[in-house]
């Protein structure tokens, strides 16, 4: 089957020429005949198959065929998913394929003003992707409805439960309105996202194109047991031996991530880290560095596992695994897409072997185990030292003291809303009480004395 085939809109085909797509992926194949429908869908598939395409494109065959006037702070579209990354992957997305069709796209999610975002969507807007805090935030503000929605996408689901987001889906179920179309996608499907997915569909088709917890099968996956101190003699090894056109890789912590770059910095290493503590501006930097390949690493916690499409991403470095099993599939999918090959190195220290087996138990796939390298011990004793941490503006004392500042005036000025005495009103460390000089005669620099100025008393009574 060819895209061809399916029928979509001509400005879609036309927008699929122009990227030399000819041939859909099987989650496509499957998906987008009965999206095109108008049936509920539940699709599983393992990251990197193509799922925002098998979803975005029957979408916009159906803005193409039935044109409508947005809703005043309304979408015609809600897609949810669980990371700004991904958001704003699934956005420009549907920009590259609704490119020959007049339709607004916007991205809801923290971490920038908000009020940028209600401006942008005062007058409607036909697809909306965005995170489930950022969406609610705007909905309680009144800057948002999704009462009016016709196609809701539910995107990554089971990471959507991993983060805690379950109660805020269910109060987007409630707000949804009953005759709209839902999609539902995600790589697992345990129980607890079963019933989430009943919750949302009605009838859905279900479609799979991978056993769950899979592994990708063009992956060569290797391990190596190493103590947890000298890891990161053995990734600078790594790093000099393997033929790496750009590196993914993973620590568990986000302190951890900060740690390797800093190592790697130490030994003249690029690299940049991207996790929750940076913020979004420094969160879109580096992945765009490292996307454009102006950075060959990037080393991140799982927020960047699941649904970042980076090409050429030929390995994945496990610096520490993961102690979930589909959490280590996700995290190597970040490799071998498209038809290519890639390579997945895991670094096991002693108390992660019981990780280990447990991944191997759910993907049915015996990781091959790489010996430590001869010059091992060398490279731990001669491990260059870590790069000290930048001091950005946040870190500056200038800054810090300017913040202090600012907190202790609000602090005073809460308490005195509640009634609770000011500095000036407290016992000195003389023992001589402070209070308001109400007087109206001139201070010693000249000014009349103000509201807050305070004279000396006796040992207070």
């Amino acid at each position: 089957m060819q895209f061809n085939e399916l029928g979509l809109a001509e400005p879609i085909m036309k927008a699929l020429a122009s990227k030399n797509y000819v041939v859909p992926t099987p989650i496509q194949q499957k998906a987008i005949p009965v999206l095109l429908e108008g049936r509920d869908l539940c699709g599983i598939a393992q990251t990197g198959t193509g799922k925002t395409a098998a979803f975005a494109l029957p979408s916009l065959d159906y803005f193409a065929r039935n044109p409508k006037v947005t809703p005043i702070k309304g979408c015609r579209m809600l897609v949810l998913a669980p990371t700004r990354e991904l958001a704003a992957q699934i956005a420009q997305s549907f920009r590259d394929y609704g490119r020959f069709l007049k339709l607004s796209v916007e991205t809801v999610f923290g971490g920038v003003p908000i009020n940028k975002q209600i401006r942008a969507l005062s007058q409607g807007v036909d697809i909306v992707v965005a995170t489930p805090g950022r969406l609610l935030d705007l909905i309680d503000q009144r800057a948002l409805t999704i009462s009016h929605t016709e196609i809701f996408v539910l995107d990554e689901a089971d990471q959507m439960m991993d983060m805690g987001f379950i109660h805020p889906l269910k109060r987007v179920a409630k707000m949804l309105p009953q005759g709209r179309q839902n999609l539902f996608f995600s790589a697992t499907m345990p129980k607890e996202i079963e019933a989430l997915a009943a919750q949302f569909l009605n009838d859905p088709v279900k479609v799979s194109v991978a056993p769950q917890s899979t592994t990708a099968e063009r992956v060569r996956q290797q391990a190596t047991f190493v103590n947890q101190a000298e890891k990161q003699a053995l990734l600078h090894i790594v790093l000099k031996t393997e033929d790496i056109d750009r590196a993914l890789i993973f620590t568990r912590t986000k302190h951890g991530a900060d740690r390797v770059v800093r190592f790697l910095e130490g030994a003249g290493i690029d690299a940049f880290a991207i996790h929750g503590n940076k913020s979004q501006g420094q969160r879109t930097t580096a992945l765009q560095a490292f996307r454009q390949g102006k950075v060959k690493l990037l080393v991140a916690t799982d927020i960047a596992a699941r649904g970042i499409d980076v090409s050429g991403v030929s390995h994945v470095i496990n610096f520490e695994i993961p102690n979930v099993p589909e959490q280590y599939v996700h995290r190597i999918g970040r490799t071998a897409r498209a038809g290519a090959e890639g390579v997945a190195i895991s670094f096991v220290a002693d108390d992660e072997r019981p990780f280990l087996k447990a991944i191997e138990k759910a993907t049915r796939v015996k990781l091959d185990i790489a010996p430590l390298p001869e010059n091992f011990m060398e490279a731990v004793r001669n491990l260059p030292k870590p790069a000290a941490p930048k001091k950005g503006p946040s870190q500056s004392p200038a800054h810090q003291a300017k913040r202090a500042e600012g907190q202790r005036r609000y602090q005073d000025g809460q308490k005195q809303q509640r009634g609770v005495p000011d500095r000036a009103h407290r016992t000195d460390a003389e023992g001589g009480e402070k209070k308001p000089f109400r007087g109206r005669g001139r201070g010693r620099n000249g000014v009349g004395a103000h509201k807050g100025a305070v004279q000396r008393t006796g040992a207070p009574r």
